[in-house]
C-alpha cells in the first residue's frame, strides 16, 4: 500500500472520530423547594447546549419514588394523568390525582393527597394528618380498572401508621366502645378492633409494589415517629406520644391479623405509610430508584452515552441508601463504565464515599459564599453554569486527546515512509 493510501484512510478515521456527536443523559432529582426534576434537567441541559450546541443532550428526570415520581413518568409520555380530588392531610379536600401506564399499571404518589406540601406550617399536626386521601387515589385507580399499583412513598405530612388509608379501603378501625377512630396518628394508641371485614373485595387481586428508599422501621429510635415526626412539626414529646401509639397499633395488627410490621425495613416510610400497605395490601417494597429506571428503560436511554450528570438537592452519606445519584451511578457503570458526575447544591464530606459506587465527579453548585434563600433562587441559573463548566472542560480534554493520537499517528507514518 502507497503511503499516500495509508494517510487518506489515517485522515478519514480522524475526521469521522472527530465528527461523532457526544451524548449526554441529564438524569437529575428534584431539588426540594426550588425546582422539580425536569426543570432542574432542563437547566443542565441548556448549559451543555451552551458549551457545545451539536452534543446530544437527553433530558431525563428520575426519582427514588418520593416527590417527583409522577412527574418522570409523565415526562416520558408513557402514561395518562388523571385528576381527582381527595382528603389532604388535615381533612380538607385538595385536588390530586394519579397516572396509569400503558400496560395498565397505577402510578400513586402519596404525597400527591397525604403530603407535607399541601399543608401550611400554622397548621401542621402529625397527630392529626391523616392518609386517608391516599386510600382514595387508591379506590379511583381500582374504579379506573387498575389491579397493579406502583406507590411512590416519601414526602408526607403524615404519621398515622396508614390507617387513614385502611379506613378509605374499607378497614374498620374501633375503640373500645365500638367507635371508629377518628383521623390522625395519636388516635391509634385507643385501637381495640381490626375490622377488615368491609375492605374492597377488589384488593385481593392486586399487585402492591411499593417504591421508597427509606428503610427505617416503625417504632422505636429509628422509627417513623422519632425520625421523621419533628420534620413534621412534633415536638420531642409528641413524637414520644406518636412512638407509642404505633407500638400499639403494630401490637394490634400482629394479634389480630398476623402481620408482623413493628421491625420490617421500610415500615416506618412516609409516616408509618408502608406498615399499612404490607399488613393490609400484602405489598412488595422495592428500592425507589430501582423500580423508576427500570420503568423508564434506564439503562437502554444511557446506552452509548459519553456522560451522564445526575443530581440532587444536597449529597450526603444519606445518599448511599438508594438515593438517585447511587441509582444512576449505578446502572450508568453496568453499561459500559459511563462516567458519572453528581450536581448538587451542597456536598457534605461523607460523600466522598460516592466515589467507590459509580460516581466520578461530585460537585457543588453554588458559585461562593451563599444563603441558602440565595441558592434557591438561583438554582436553575447555578445549574446551567456548572453544567456549562464541566462540559467545557471534558471537550477540552478530549479535543487534547485527538491532537495527541494525531500526532502520533502522523509519527508513525513518517516512520513508515
Amino acid at each position: 500500500m502507497l503511503y499516500s493510501d495509508i494517510w487518506n484512510r489515517i485522515l478519514f478515521i480522524e475526521i469521522s472520530g472527530a465528527g461523532d456527536k457526544m451524548k449526554i443523559v441529564v438524569a437529575m432529582d428534584s431539588y426540594k423547594g426550588c425546582c422539580s426534576a425536569a426543570v432542574a434537567g432542563a437547566a443542565v441541559c441548556r448549559g451543555i447546549l451552551r458549551a457545545d450546541p451539536t452534543i446530544e443532550a437527553i433530558n431525563l428526570p428520575v426519582s427514588d419514588g418520593g416527590d417527583g415520581m409522577l412527574e418522570a413518568f409523565l415526562y416520558t409520555g408513557r402514561c395518562k394523568w388523571t385528576a381527582c380530588e381527595a382528603t389532604g392531610p388535615m381533612g380538607d379536600r385538595v385536588p390530586s390525582g394519579f397516572a396509569i401506564l400503558n400496560d395498565g399499571v397505577a402510578i400513586i404518589e402519596m404525597s400527591a393527597a397525604s403530603g407535607l406540601a399541601l399543608t401550611k406550617p400554622e397548621t401542621r399536626s402529625p397527630e392529626l394528618a391523616t392518609t386517608y386521601g391516599t386510600g382514595e387515589l387508591v379506590r379511583a385507580a381500582l374504579d379506573a380498572g387498575c389491579r397493579e399499583f406502583l406507590i411512590g412513598l416519601g414526602g408526607s405530612a403524615t404519621n398515622d401508621g396508614g390507617a387513614g388509608m385502611a379506613q378509605a379501603l374499607g378497614v374498620s378501625l374501633r375503640d373500645a366502645a365500638g367507635r371508629e377512630l377518628p383521623f390522625g396518628g395519636a388516635a391509634l394508641e385507643r385501637l381495640c378492633v381490626v375490622d377488615v371485614s368491609g375492605m374492597d373485595p377488589r384488593l385481593a387481586d392486586c399487585r402492591v409494589t411499593v417504591a421508597s428508599d427509606v428503610q427505617n422501621v416503625l417504632c422505636g429510635p429509628q422509627g417513623a415517629s422519632r425520625v421523621y415526626g419533628p420534620q413534621k412539626g412534633a415536638t420531642p414529646e409528641m413524637a414520644e406520644r406518636l412512638d407509642r401509639a404505633l407500638l400499639h397499633y403494630a401490637e394490634t395488627l400482629r394479634a389480630q391479623l398476623g402481620a408482623d410490621v413493628a421491625n420490617r425495613p421500610g415500615a416506618g416510610a412516609a409516616g408509618g405509610l408502608g406498615a399499612a400497605l404490607y399488613a393490609f395490601m400484602n405489598a412488595q417494597f422495592r428500592r425507589g430508584i430501582d423500580v423508576v429506571l427500570e420503568l423508564q428503560d434506564f439503562a437502554g436511554q444511557v446506552q452509548n452515552a459519553d456522560l451522564v450528570i445526575t443530581g440532587e438537592g444536597r449529597t450526603d452519606g444519606q445518599t448511599l441508601f438508594g438515593k438517585v445519584p447511587m441509582g444512576v451511578a449505578e446502572t450508568a457503570k453496568r453499561q459500559g463504565d459511563i462516567p458519572v458526575c453528581v450536581f448538587s447544591g451542597g456536598v457534605s464530606a461523607d460523600a466522598q464515599a460516592l466515589y467507590q459506587h459509580g460516581v466520578d465527579g461530585l460537585y457543588a453548585i453554588a458559585d461562593g459564599p451563599i444563603t441558602l434563600q440565595e441558592s434557591s433562587a438561583r438554582a436553575e441559573e447555578l445549574l446551567e453554569r456548572t453544567a456549562e463548566s464541566v462540559v467545557r472542560t471534558v471537550l477540552a480534554a478530549q479535543r487534547r486527546r485527538q491532537i495527541a493520537q494525531s500526532r502520533s499517528i502522523r509519527c508513525a507514518c513518517n516512520h513508515i515512509h
